[in-house]
């Protein structure tokens, strides 16, 4: 028997489109090339033929790179030597001792923070046992640790901003002690991210700093508060601010500067495939901070600034150029907002020397929350993101601002008060709640805008492939859609592939539900056992008892997108998007939004071809309106009335000699869940009545 040789060529992935029976085996992992050693290429010519194989197929399928935002390379060391101010002359934010500064903020902000700085100085101070922290080890949850870790992060920062506000020094040993426990705690990176030290899950290795969201989060708040109170922090005792830039240089800047191994750095990520996600701008934003503000050798700053650049490159480098955000609206304050801190500092540090707003990549990724806006405070729930959203209005408006967007500005300021401005931003982020105080007066003195609603969306890149469109632009009034390709290996991904949501007047009709709370389950082996990630709990069909798979090889195929005065439309096969356990040849399926004619609405058309009908075959819908399904090819939605205004009312319209309905409801016992739809969704199940082969299904709706 000849030996047999496996070369594995990474990257290299099956780019076919075919979709009929020659529809090539799926992967979801490396091809593998299999050789003979009786290969007609003699020597190690056959080794090398197959090898630039590898090379041609795996360059076929990684994305072009921007390479015009290369911020390390256009940024050295030796340039930001010279182009960064000496910490000294820095101010981005005025400090306690300009009194005029903290006076001209709102009265009603003024009183506000005094009010959370009194209740924080009589709370009792909340403790972080160790059997707390080991909570996520034991039994996988993270609520209650990561509840009181904020709680203190969050009264630092009342008591810091009541103190500068207020000026008295009433505040100052509440700011101390909130200080000197946080430096006292054994690790500032949360449980559920500490398995990454060589020690494991469980307790921390002081020996061993991790570099998380919410260490980097930690220094942003130590950082800060140095900053604004400076040398009141003197008063309590001297040693203090010296014990905070210890603090940070050992569990943050140094980890930083040694280490190239941190996941969320990108260093290794050769493809897309493999970039990282939001951790990386919000993090890196959490170093640039902690390095500006705390770091006094020029040399090191200058070394941990573009060591910082070299790993935001590894996010932005092959960033998709339409700006889309895999991981939805809800993580784009993360994603993309956090790209905005981190440009926004090197701006400021280096008084505009160091500026990359002109580029086109920088400014999709802002207007990319706008395009996933649908109403109010719904935006599409892509991924884990939540459907409800409070979105930070200044760091929307910023955004606007530096890239000059008006639409941006708007979303910001739109009905915009003090109150409304810090309710969206809250006292968990003190970076972006200082820019936010000092925005204030600015975006209230805009001219009133009004919510950007427009009217086509078409973000084609093939992580995402989304279409949202709506029957009139700037108004609310009509039919919104929303659908998407792309594949199962995103973000915080759900198996989704194909997924369809509609809104008419505003409101909710079809739905994804979004996610649950995080538990350990939620980003482990487990994940898809979660209903809220499965596609028969999305708007999209089970296919002969099967429902997709995850894997960057489940994805769509042939999509195209279409938008007109009379129609928007996305078309595209989802039978890659399932396994070959499913035996389906093709499903195309056809998202379609009529703006004109005596029926606007949405049309849902799925045209499939089964290899064998061997199961059950169904089409899925999840509504959060109550539905009347006694009508034979009707199911009549009927929503809450919002107020002031009738009840919402749609029909679904079916093929009922091949579709026959059942309706269940699913009880959302879960906080996150229940926030967004109340006690509970219901789930239209329309199953297959013939065993076809081939067939075409036409859902419609309309009024």
């Amino acid at each position: 028997m000849l030996p047999l040789i496996l070369i594995r060529c990474r990257g290299a992935r099956r780019t076919s489109q075919v979709t009929g029976p020659e529809r090539p085996a799926r992967r979801s992992g490396p091809t593998w090339w299999f050789m003979g050693m009786g290969a007609r290429l003699r020597g190690g010519r056959w080794l090398a033929a197959i090898l630039a194989g590898c090379l041609a197929a795996a360059a076929q399928s990684a994305p072009a790179l921007n390479h015009e935002l290369a911020l390390a390379r256009a940024y050295p060391v030796e340039t930001l030597r010279t182009a960064l101010l000496p910490p000294g002359d820095w101010h981005p934010f005025p400090r306690f001792a300009d009194r005029a500064a903290w006076g001209s903020l709102p009265a009603e902000l003024r009183q506000r923070f005094i009010e959370l700085g009194q209740e924080a100085l009589i709370q009792p101070w909340p403790a972080l046992p160790a059997t707390l922290y080991l909570e996520y080890a034991r039994e996988g949850n993270r609520s209650r640790y990561e509840a009181v870790y904020f709680e203190r992060r969050q009264r630092l920062h009342v008591l810091t901003v009541a103190e500068c506000l207020e000026g008295q020094r009433r505040f100052l040993d509440g700011v101390a002690n909130a200080l000197w426990a946080i430096c006292e705690e054994s690790t500032w990176c949360l449980p559920a991210h500490l398995s990454v030290q060589k020690a494991g899950a469980g307790l921390a290795d002081v020996n061993e700093p991790i570099v998380d969201l919410f260490a980097g989060e930690t220094a942003v708040s130590l950082a800060w508060t140095w900053y604004v109170l400076g040398a009141e922090l003197d008063r309590v005792a001297p040693v203090l601010r010296r014990r905070v830039r210890q603090e940070l240089d050992r569990r943050i800047l140094t980890p930083v500067l040694e280490r190239d191994d941190f996941g969320w750095m990108g260093f290794g990520a050769s493809s897309r495939s493999g970039r990282p996600n939001n951790w990386n701008p919000w993090i890196n934003s959490s170093v640039l901070a902690a390095a500006l503000v705390l770091e006094p050798d020029a040399d090191r700053r200058a070394q941990l600034v573009h060591k910082a650049l070299r790993s935001l490159d590894c996010f932005l480098g092959p960033h998709p150029p339409d700006g889309s955000c895999d991981e939805g609206p809800g993580y784009w304050t993360r994603a993309g907002g956090s790209v905005l801190d981190c440009l926004d500092l090197l701006a400021s540090a280096s008084g505009g020397k160091v500026t990359v707003f002109d580029r086109p990549l920088v400014q999709e990724i802002g207007r990319f929350i706008y395009r996933a806006h649908i109403c109010g405070d719904y935006y599409v729930a892509l991924g884990d993101c939540a459907p409800r959203l409070e979105v930070d209005r200044n760091l929307v408006y910023r955004y606007g601002r530096q890239i000059q967007d008006p639409h941006l500005k708007a979303l910001g300021t739109q009905g915009a008060t003090a109150a409304a401005i810090f309710e969206s931003v809250g006292t968990r982020s003190m970076g972006r709640l200082l820019w936010a105080l000092f925005d204030t007066g600015e975006m209230l003195a805009q001219p009133p805008a009004r919510e950007p609603l427009l009217r086509d969306v078409w973000l084609g890149d093939p992580d995402l492939q989304m279409m949202a469109a709506r029957t009139e632009g700037g108004t609310c009034a009509g039919f919104y859609v929303a659908a998407w390709g792309g594949h199962n290996a995103q973000s915080h991904n759900h198996n989704d592939v194909g997924n369809v949501i509609v809104f008419a007047r505003g409101q909710p009709v079809l739905v994804d539900a979004g996610v649950a709370t995080y538990t350990r389950q939620t980003f482990s082996s487990r994940r898809y056992e979660l209903w809220p990630m499965q596609s028969a709990y999305h708007n999209l069909p089970t296919i002969n008892g099967v429902q997709q798979a995850a894997g960057r090889s489940y994805a769509a195929r042939n999509v195209t997108h279409q938008a007109t005065d009379a129609f928007a439309q996305l078309e595209l096969d989802l039978a890659s998007a399932y396994p070959d356990q499913a035996q389906v040849r093709s499903w195309v399926r056809r998202v379609r939004l009529d703006r004109q004619g005596p029926k606007p609405g949405v049309e849902l058309v799925d045209r499939f071809e089964l290899e064998q009908v061997k199961g059950e075959t169904a089409q899925h819908l999840l509504t959060p309106m109550a539905v009347d399904a006694s009508r034979p090819g009707e199911l009549r939605l009927t929503g809450p009335a919002q107020p002031g205004a009738t009840p919402l009312r749609v029909t679904i319209e079916y093929e009922a000699g091949k579709l026959a309905p059942t309706v269940e409801e699913l009880v959302l016992e879960d906080p996150s869940l229940e926030r967004a739809w109340g006690r509970s969704l219901t789930r239209v199940t329309l199953r297959a009545t013939t065993k076809a082969l081939a067939d075409t299904w036409t859902l419609r709706v309309g009024w």
